[in-house]
């Protein structure tokens, strides 16, 4: 008898996951399997921060159970990418997910099959968004276009005068509204001003 994890996510206090862990139980049920833990979060599906995923994964690695039993997809991760990496070491260590509402078992090979394609078709997005980024680089150059931050543009000798008058380098920073270390690099490229000395001429 193979041992299952239940996982079930509501976005809000207000729903309730009794209607996910309804179906999953009859579906284990269904299936034979015992249920050896059951899993919630009730939180938003763009959080990154699952208390029940974490530690259901965390009891994936330590091999408390054959299969995960989710009763969507889009309840056990906040992203086609974060979906991937979940199904993705939950392959690594051997263990099956079977969603509820595609019917999507990757215990099978129509699962496994069904895994592949999306994996694709999120590399391909991803790519396509790499593409277009770049393009838009491209062309915002071949406009005459700066791409990235503007080069800092320092008063040096200001700053060594500043130095100079005793003032400190959190002072100076203020003062020229830039960080400390962009004060003391300025300071180490810029020697030191030599105040001209004055000839007494009746010597």
């Amino acid at each position: 008898m193979k041992r299952a994890g239940l996982y079930m996510r509501v976005s809000t206090v207000d729903q309730h996951p009794e209607t996910q862990l309804l179906d999953l139980r009859q579906l284990a049920a269904q299936r034979g399997y015992e249920i050896v833990q059951e899993y919630t979060d009730r939180i938003s599906g763009a959080k990154a921060r699952r208390p029940g995923l974490d530690q259901m994964m965390a009891d994936a690695r330590r091999g408390r159970f054959d299969v995960v039993l989710a009763w969507a997809s889009d309840r056990i991760a906040r992203s086609v990418k974060h979906y991937l990496d979940v199904l993705d070491e939950l392959n690594r260590l051997n263990i099956e997910f079977v969603s509820f509402r595609e019917n999507i078992d990757t215990g099978g090979p129509l699962g496994r099959a069904i895994v592949v394609i999306i994996g694709a078709i999120a590399e391909l997005e991803r790519n396509l968004i790499i593409e277009r980024v770049r393009a838009g680089m491209r062309r915002a150059r071949l406009e005459g276009q700066r791409i990235g931050r503007a080069p800092l543009e320092l008063d040096h000798a200001a700053i060594q005068q500043d130095r100079q008058r005793g003032q400190s380098i959190r002072q100076i920073a203020q003062g020229h509204h830039v960080s400390t270390a962009t004060v003391q690099r300025a300071l180490k490229k810029q020697p030191a001003l030599v105040q001209p000395l004055l000839l007494d001429k009746t010597a």
